[in-house]
């Protein structure tokens, strides 16, 4: 999985924090953690290896002001990252327009089609999907199934064997700004797919040509988009699946190789786990900062933007606890939810499932506390831990794990408040980031 490459990054990161100071031994220490990292995810060898030469170059060089050697190394490090991963993220235009996917079998086009909708939708357009896979059996019933979901229009027509023909009759029937073709897939990019692809491009009039590539292809991304570019002059990449493979770090440098502008990717499989692709956050998330932005960016969603920063900077109490426990179940997953927070550690390496059922039963312990304990937990003593198990029905050691995972993760959103002077303060701010 992806998070393999995460988990390796902030282990190397970790060592270079812990050690007394850092010297021609520790730099090198972490190059090589860095590149044991990279090419366990499928990262192109050379790659690797100029980028190794980039960090050892620039880690001993000069010291900028304001930074310690420390910090200095790991903005290195993530700046390094940052310009395999793909410098800068796309611009996203909300208006409207036509876009058409394309890619080959098992890319995950169908599903991608549907999040894309979901995407513009949040922003206050009007989607319209349209199925123009007449290949693929029961890719007609996926979209269909998808776009009701998620409330929005849907033209298909099951059993027609020519994309063109649904095309056209689904523009005569167009109701939406923002107009999205799934188009049919193949093992392989051969004449056919390409004259059908454009066939289709050509009827639509396509703003947007996007190819939809999945993580788990690894380096064999660069070729791929390469191959779709030249046949089809492809606009942006959607790579998929990167919640579950090895290879999303070579997938996604392997596009940055071709030139290709990834614009989104997929981290899930929910119409919801879209998101603009944003090098920078991408590389941040990844070796353990927060992701304060698309954090607060969920919350608002479910929760008012003022009770996610209590939350965020660690200035909240047990009820507020309880209010973002029910609130991450509407944001996304456990995991998600800690990634973006730079809290991964959090949920340790044991079933994160298992630890959001545990979530749910602190919720009866919480109701069960008078309203002095929720707004300070510290006094919560044996004698009122024995009250709040019996009164909520749940062990005593699961009200004691509540109160030590409430400390935890109060002391942890403190640390990485960027409004805290020392520690990384000075890091977040040399990285643009406000708060």
């Amino acid at each position: 999985m992806l998070g393999n490459l995460s988990s390796k990054l902030r282990e190397a990161i970790d060592k270079v924090t812990g050690a007394g100071s850092v010297d021609k031994a520790v730099i090198e220490d972490l190059t090589r953690d860095i590149q044991r990292a990279l090419l366990s995810a499928d990262v192109d060898v050379s790659l690797v290896l100029e980028m190794s030469e980039s960090i050892k170059k620039r880690a001993s060089g000069e010291l900028p002001t304001g930074l310690t050697r420390k910090e200095h190394l790991v903005k290195v490090v993530y700046e390094a990252l940052t310009n395999i991963m793909g410098k800068t993220k796309s611009v996203i235009e909300l208006k409207p327009k036509k876009i058409l996917l394309a890619g080959l079998y098992g890319s995950g086009k169908t599903s991608t089609a549907a999040k894309l909708a979901r995407f513009y939708q949040k922003k206050g357009l009007k989607p319209f999907l349209i199925c123009c896979d007449t290949i693929r059996p029961a890719a007609f019933e996926q979209l269909q199934q998808l776009a009701k979901r998620i409330d929005v229009p849907f033209y298909g027509e099951k059993g027609e064997k020519d994309p063109s023909r649904v095309l056209k009759n689904a523009l005569k029937e167009m109701r939406g700004d923002v107009i999205i073709v799934d188009s049919s897939g193949r093992n392989a990019l051969d004449g056919d797919l390409i004259d059908e692809i454009k066939k289709l491009n050509q009827i639509l009039g396509a703003d947007e040509r996007i190819l939809v590539i999945p993580s788990d292809i690894g380096q064999a991304a660069k070729e791929q988009a390469s191959a779709f570019h030249n046949a089809l002059g492809i606009s942006d990449v959607i790579v998929t699946k990167l919640d579950a493979t090895a290879k999303g770090g070579g997938a996604l440098t392997a596009c940055n190789l071709t030139g290709a502008k990834v614009k989104f990717i997929a981290v899930g499989e929910t119409p919801e786990d879209l998101q603009v692709y944003d090098p920078e956050k991408f590389v941040a998330r990844l070796i353990g900062f927060p992701d304060l932005e698309t954090l607060l960016e969920k919350a608002r969603s479910v929760v008012d933007e003022k009770s996610a920063k209590k939350m965020i900077t660690g200035d909240f109490t047990m009820s507020d606890f309880m209010t973002q426990i029910e609130s991450m179940q509407k944001m996304g997953s456990m995991s998600q939810i800690l990634d973006m927070a730079g809290l991964s550690k959090v949920a340790k390496k044991g079933n994160v499932d298992e630890q959001e059922a545990k979530m749910k039963r602190w919720k009866y312990a919480i109701h069960a506390m008078t309203t002095e304990e929720r707004d300070n937990p510290e006094i919560v003593n044996s004698s009122r831990i024995r009250r709040i198990a019996t009164g909520s029905g749940i062990k005593e050691a699961e009200v004691r794990e509540l109160l030590a995972n409430y400390s935890k993760i109060k002391k942890m959103m403190k640390q990485f408040n960027p409004k805290k002077r020392g520690g990384f303060g000075g890091l977040f701010r040399q990285f643009g980031m406000k708060f």
